[in-house]
């Protein structure tokens, strides 16, 4: 079993040093955890739309799961359709 690593998002939200941040964190782990904090969200709706655009820019090799105000990101060897 992978680990898992740990990331927040803040009020700067979603930039590219984010997203390359993310795919560094997949070198050494296999699942992500990305905390959405206060200064980032307006409601949970907010939450979805972050983790589609974070898909989005990854790739097709990632899916997400959202609890709560955390997304959490899996990389796949495969494409996932």
């Amino acid at each position: 079993m992978g680990t898992i690593g740990h990331i927040q998002l803040g009020k700067q939200r979603i930039t590219d040093n984010f997203i390359e941040s993310i795919k560094n964190h997949f070198k050494n782990h296999q699942n992500l955890k990305i905390s959405v904090l206060r200064s980032a969200r307006e409601n949970k709706e907010s939450v979805k739309k972050y983790s589609e655009e974070i898909l989005e820019r990854l790739g097709k090799n990632y899916t997400a799961k959202i609890i709560g105000f955390t997304v959490i990101l899996k990389k796949w060897r495969k494409a996932v359709r």
